[in-house]
């Protein structure tokens, strides 16, 4: 059969995640030290697997709503209220997903139509752009800079805004460059899109993992913007529950009721287990966030700090669990620096080039590993950097 002529040729067209080809280049390659995924090398913590497991000696496997349990709605929408002072209904404006990553699907299917345009900073998460391709959407690069702060500003906004843009991406605190949008910065992007139909996806899976004293913010909470706004988010990265596959959109009724429908037909509920545990994350698992939070903060400062001491341009990361360094003094494009170092010195990490064109010259190195894995891949890391002046 010729399946060329039977496939989607919109998804055909998508290449792989650059991020999943060096992870799986670099399972290939002895002694290896991988820095290319975000997967927070703490367990789960155990009060909150212990949920899980208690509900499964229950016999507590049978579906849930298609929504999500009521209580894990109603313990959402307390989280959110208490930590970021937004309000959702849970009963109709709080969905449970499997994963961000669905809830981020369902939304561009569910607002957006062909030839829509799709406002997404960048560098950025590999998903936003391939999914809005495959809603029909037109994906529309806005290049964040180094000398900004990596940070959307409005004038590039104001720029980018046709009559046929229908949606802005906020992927913040960032991935790959942990940048992050304060609340006065929020404010100059509200200011833009006050008066307009312009619709919000705020993704904020990484709200939680924000450093330097001041909480993260998110645009919801800011005046004529809830209305607007698809809050996404999770547990995978700030509860380290990565492998349940557990997330979460809201967002007003009417645009809610059409995501569900998605969710409904396609997944039918997100997995029981989860829920039950996601309760016990979200009722009693602050603490632990902030533990963590903590631990990724020396990492961070212990990161940045090697890599300047190499002679590397580094932007000091305010969010999530990501470095994104400068490598264009080494001559080497991103793709090659990634490539020899992985051979030469079997230390894994992703080009710039993975997460947008505008990538190149840097690199992304993730900082949720152990400190024993970090300083021995900084280690090699110099070597290489050495070796490369000679």
């Amino acid at each position: 059969m010729d399946y060329t002529t039977l496939l989607n040729p919109e998804l055909t067209a998508l290449p792989p995640s650059g991020i999943r080809r060096f992870f799986d280049l670099a399972s290939e390659v002895e002694d290896v030290i991988s820095l290319t995924i975000g997967e927070p090398d703490f367990s789960t913590p155990w009060h909150i697997s212990q949920r899980g497991i208690e509900t499964l000696e229950k016999g507590k496997t049978w579906y849930s709503p298609n929504a999500g349990f009521t209580q894990l709605r109603e313990s959402t929408a307390k989280y959110l209220k208490r930590r970021f002072s937004l309000d959702y209904d849970p009963k109709t404006e709080v969905m449970i997903t499997v994963g961000g990553s669905e809830a981020i699907d369902n939304a561009f299917r569910a607002v957006i139509q062909p030839g829509d345009e799709v406002l997404i900073p960048s560098p950025c998460f590999v998903c936003y752009a391939p999914l809005a391709k495959l809603a029909g959407g037109v994906p529309v690069s806005l290049v964040t800079k180094e000398e900004d702060e990596f940070r959307l500003t409005p004038e590039a906004l104001k720029a980018a805004i046709t009559d046929k843009t229908k949606l802005l991406v906020l992927p913040f605190p960032n991935n790959p460059t942990g940048a992050v949008m304060r609340r006065e910065h929020l404010e100059q992007i509200a200011d833009v899109l006050r008066g307009t139909n312009i619709l919000v996806l705020s993704d904020e899976i990484y709200g939680e993992l924000t450093y330097g004293g001041t909480p993260h913010v998110s645009i919801a909470s800011l005046p004529d913007m809830w209305e607007r706004t698809i809050l996404v988010s999770g547990f995978s990265k700030a509860f380290a529950m990565t492998g349940w596959r557990l997330g979460y959109a809201c967002a007003p009724a009417p645009i809610l009721k059409q995501m569900l429908k998605l969710h409904q037909y396609a997944i039918m509920c997100a997995p029981t287990t989860a829920q039950y545990a996601a309760i016990e994350a979200l009722d009693n698992g602050e603490e632990d966030v902030r533990h963590m939070c903590a631990e990724y903060d020396k990492r961070r400062r212990l990161i940045v700090d090697e890599l300047r001491r190499m002679g590397l341009s580094c932007f000091e990361p305010e969010g999530a669990f990501y470095v994104f360094p400068c490598i264009a003094s080494t001559g080497l494009s991103s793709e090659e620096f990634c490539e020899c170092l992985l051979r030469e010195k079997q230390v894994a990490v992703v080009p710039g080039t993975a997460f947008g064109e505008c990538g190149e010259g840097f690199v992304r190195i993730s900082y949720c590993y152990s400190v024993s894995h970090i300083c021995e891949a900084l280690k090699r890391m110099r070597e290489f950097i050495e070796e490369l002046k000679k």
